[in-house]
């Protein structure tokens, strides 16, 4: 993992990958357990005027671990659901999904099957 960037930016992903969550089961993001428990964390862990704040920076460490989890997970989901075996494919369907075009086959007098 690269560089942590701000606690703010960190929870304010965490909060729109509970949205995704949240929009899957029908309930309110705010109403859940996790959303409170970020909130009182991160308020608990906010700088301090020591000079090092290890626990502030273990939170916040933790908390950008767990985002690019929930981030690979939900990538991952929409990946399996797009690339996922439905099935026998067509040549075609098959180059499409890779971006790739069949040529096609030139009519006329000995190009016939």
């Amino acid at each position: 993992m690269a560089a942590l960037g701000s606690p703010a930016r960190t929870l304010r992903g965490l909060l729109r990958e509970l949205r995704y969550l949240s929009a899957a089961t029908g309930r309110p993001y705010r109403d859940t357990a996790a959303y409170r428990y970020l909130l009182k964390a991160f308020r608990a862990h906010r700088v301090t005027s020591e000079k090092l704040c290890r626990a502030q920076h273990e939170l916040h460490f933790q908390a950008a671990t767990y985002l690019c989890l929930l981030r690979s997970v939900r990538e991952h989901v929409a990946l399996h659901r797009e690339f996922h075996g439905k099935g026998e494919r067509s040549v075609e369907e098959s180059a499409g999904l890779v971006g790739l075009h069949l040529p096609r086959q030139p009519g006329g007098k000995g190009w016939e099957p």
